[in-house]
């Protein structure tokens, strides 16, 4: 499988971002990790912490795996991470995870309720499933459309999704400032992807007042959207 996405360089250095919403998600990432839909291995060095015991980073694309692969041998990855090249469904079949990650990849996959009953089924008991993806369908543009995206979500579909055996932790919108250059981009400049100079005033400038502003609105509303479960035991 070789993605046809070209939003994986191009947020690579949205240094802000990706600290943002790593340490929202720190406090699930634990133990045996599995990265899903791993990329070139952007998110792996903000989330990997020393709770970590292992961490699989699980990527179809032959070619972005052996980048990451090759960030590992360099030194320039965490030495406990293992690549897999596929899918879930290239798993062994008696591998399990304290903690399953899905960082802008569900909306990649067409059936989506199947794919976070197979991530539920990965989990062990007590560990959590951590999705994050953009929000709101009205916002879906061109730039969705040509890097493979089936839909963007919000709280509601979030919460459709919960797993038979895993209870909803919390849902958070992300990102509330940068959710009005999103909705200019949809409505007014009608562009097919950011420019490198937008997504630079976007993380240096947009995404230090959503720090401060989320909280103030008691993370209800962003351009991103951020799901935790925790399998029962």
């Amino acid at each position: 499988m070789e993605y046809q996405g070209t939003e994986l360089e191009l947020f690579a250095g949205a240094i802000r971002w990706k600290t943002y919403f790593s340490r929202q998600m720190m406090p699930f990432i634990q133990g045996r990790v599995l990265d899903v839909g791993a990329g070139i291995g952007s998110n792996i060095s903000f989330l990997f912490n020393e709770k970590v015991a292992e961490w699989v980073a699980l990527e179809p694309d032959p070619k972005l795996a052996a980048s990451i692969a090759e960030g590992v041998a360099s030194g320039t990855l965490p030495s406990r991470c293992r690549v897999i090249t596929g899918t879930t469904d290239d798993l062994r079949a008696d591998e399990r995870f304290d903690t399953i990650i899905y960082a802008d990849v569900l909306e990649h996959i067409d059936d989506d309720r199947a794919e976070v009953v197979k991530a539920a089924s990965r989990l062990s008991p007590g560990g959590h499933l951590v999705i994050l993806a953009p929000a709101h369908q009205y916002l879906f543009s061109p730039f969705d459309e040509a890097v493979g995206h089936f839909r963007r979500y919000d709280s509601r579909m979030m919460r459709e999704l919960s797993p038979s055996d895993c209870s909803l932790v919390s849902v958070r919108l992300l990102d509330s400032a940068g959710l009005f250059l999103s909705l200019g981009n949809r409505l007014v400049m009608r562009a097919a992807a950011p420019t490198p100079a937008q997504i630079d005033l976007w993380d240096r400038l947009f995404v230090p007042i959503s720090r401060i502003t989320d909280r103030l609105v008691a993370y209800r509303f962003g351009k991103s959207v951020l799901a935790v479960w925790r399998k029962q035991t």
